[in-house]
């Protein structure tokens, strides 16, 4: 079967069929590899009940995640690290009742997106035992040592952000503008990019893809930054 380009027109064509309660994962670690444009895009279409997971909850900075907080779309959130200064409309939402929110450990986090990419059923970490992360949740013992079990994370859409996409979605990151971009796309149904610059097929050297184009349902071109 013959690939096409997989090149959207504009950044609400990109994320059209995000519907009320789905599962989005949402890019970026702390303010880089942040698909601004996607996340604006979204939270002007309004969804409800969405679930999201995400490294922090929002910075204070236009076209970060807190976007979909103060659009009102986001009724649970997993992430790392919520309670930057800067993330007013997450915590008004939270103190309202508003949001669930469930905090992870960012390994844990990363590893529930991979294994659910992988389709595994799961994985067991120390990380978290003997603290509230643990509760109710199974322990085993290996070699001596007290580990819990984490679920998968998949997803119905991801948003992320690339430095460098062909048009058949294949992609490349800079430096950490990795961060949760690679495994959240891996672990959704669909996934949606925002990238900085569209090269020719076959610019990006093998060995240079970060992501291969299977993985990549749409991609937007537009918005700087890291």
């Amino acid at each position: 079967m013959a690939q096409t380009s997989k090149i959207v027109a504009t950044s609400a064509e990109a994320v059209a069929g995000i519907a009320d309660g789905m599962t989005v994962h949402v890019g970026g670690w702390g303010g880089i590899g942040v698909p601004e444009a996607l996340i604006v895009a979204l939270a002007q279409i309004g969804p409800k009940n969405l679930t999201i997971s995400t490294n922090n909850c929002g910075m204070g900075r236009p076209g970060d995640v807190g976007e979909l907080f103060k659009a009102g779309c986001v009724a649970k959130v997993f992430t790392t690290f919520p309670v930057h200064a800067g993330a007013t409309d997450f915590r008004q939402r939270l103190d309202a009742g508003e949001v669930e929110l469930e905090t992870i450990p960012q390994g844990t986090l990363a590893e529930r997106l991979r294994v659910a990419g992988a389709g595994l059923g799961g994985f067991f970490t120390p990380t978290g035992v003997g603290t509230p992360i643990a509760k109710d949740k199974d322990t085993r013992r290996f070699r001596g040592r007290t580990y819990i079990l984490e679920d998968p994370l998949p997803g119905d859409f991801a948003l992320i952000k690339a430095t460098q996409a062909d048009p058949f979605g294949n992609l490349r990151f800079r430096y950490a503008t990795r961060g949760f971009n690679p495994v959240m796309a891996m672990a959704a149904k669909v996934t949606v990019v925002q990238a900085q610059e569209l090269v020719p097929l076959g610019a990006i050297a093998p060995d240079d893809v970060h992501l291969a184009g299977v993985f990549v349902d749409r991609i937007y071109v537009g918005g700087g930054g890291a």
